[in-house]
């Protein structure tokens, strides 16, 4: 091939701000990269593009069990490995420090799908799967269409934790909604045998957890050792259920937010490709959330001009509109200058519940319809 009709990938790094236990399937980890593969080899097809992208991996240990460090390490290798832009860090925890640094330091854009308004700045834009500003929301008017009236919260001592239930108490007085116990959790998988009493005891009609998920891990045999099945909800750590064997145990019988909906008619057709290309067909959030996220990026390596960090993070602002996998039907992607979050529409999230069969989940509600 002629020197003329060659040139280098674009690079784009993936932080991964969690380590992934060895028992995770494979499958399930080719989902976290397979999207961008079938979105970036469709877009040079089509042209969008004239070289390919190349995705450079880096897995660590961030918050909650490991340390901020790890994840601004981890960025700055992405950044001397001359990636254009980052995908994460995604947890809350490590993405809120992580933005000063890329502010101050790295000035290289990343998108992330952390839910804190926090994240958002110059250099850094999300596809959130889901917010701490929306989804208590939407826990009060699950909670009210449900009749629970009294409420009890388990909180997780973080950063997540304590902008949820700020939110949560707000959205509670809108909606006629008394929260009779707030009981503060560890952010790790704990016995909570006396913090799940204590709700029982304030005779709460129904649970809320505010944090990232690992602390409902011991919630249900707390429940079941005081005979308790009370209706419970939870925010987008939900999703985590479909990457960890031990909360998908946890997690049977909840009501979580999450942004797979069989009813978006793009993302069935961007399964229907998945499935011609892998064999199989994974129908949960993951897939069509990264769908989502490589086409922003595809369009900006587009329009990027010149090639550049920079280049890339005003080309993020250009997207417009996009029709999106993920949420319900109806989502668009749309970014702007300072609009940082890209999902357009309440639908962008949807209530899903974990059936106690272990098997079935099933959608409960489309936010924003009545």
């Amino acid at each position: 091939m002629a020197y003329e009709s060659t040139a280098e990938p674009i690079k784009l790094g993936y932080l991964f701000d969690f380590r992934l236990p060895e028992s995770f399937p494979p499958d399930m980890r080719d989902d976290l990269v397979r999207p961008f593969h079938l979105v970036f080899a469709e877009g040079q097809r089509r042209g969008l593009i004239d070289r390919p992208v190349e995705i450079v991996f880096r897995e660590v240990e961030g918050l909650p069990k490991g340390s901020v460090k790890a994840v601004i390490d981890a960025y700055g290798e992405l950044v001397d490995e001359g990636c254009l832009a980052v995908f994460g860090p995604h947890i809350t925890e490590n993405a809120v420090p992580m933005r000063e640094e890329i502010e101050r330091r790295f000035r290289v854009p990343a998108i992330n799908v952390c839910g804190s308004d926090d994240w958002l700045g110059e250099w850094t834009f999300a596809l959130p799967q889901g917010s701490m500003t929306d989804e208590p929301v939407f826990w009060a008017q699950l909670l009210a269409k449900g009749g629970h009236t009294e409420v009890g919260a388990l909180v997780e001592r973080s950063l997540v934790g304590e902008s949820y239930i700020r939110n949560f108490r707000k959205a509670c007085r809108e909606e006629g909604i008394r929260i009779v116990a707030e009981v503060a959790i560890p952010q790790t998988a704990q016995d909570i045998s006396e913090e799940v009493r204590a709700l029982h005891e304030a005779k709460a009609h129904a649970i809320v957890h505010c944090g990232f998920g690992f602390g409902v891990a011991m919630v249900n045999p707390a429940l079941a050792a005081l005979n308790w099945d009370p209706p419970r909800f939870m925010g987008t750590a939900f999703q985590n259920a479909w990457i960890n064997g031990l909360l998908w145990n946890a997690f049977l019988g909840w009501t979580g937010v999450d942004q797979y909906d069989e009813g978006n008619l793009v993302g069935q057709r961007f399964l229907d490709v998945y499935e011609a290309d892998a064999g199989r067909r994974p129908q949960y959030c993951v897939p069509v959330v990264n769908h989502d996220v490589a086409t922003v990026l595809l369009h900006a390596f587009a329009d990027a001009h010149p090639l550049s960090p920079r280049g890339v993070a005003e080309a993020l602002e250009r997207v417009k509109m996009l029709p999106a996998a993920a949420g319900a039907p109806g989502t668009r992607l749309s970014f702007g200058k300072w609009t940082r979050r890209g999902w357009m529409g309440a639908g962008y999230l949807v209530a899903r519940q974990l059936d106690p069969d272990g098997v079935t989940s099933r959608l409960v509600a489309r936010f924003g319809q009545e």
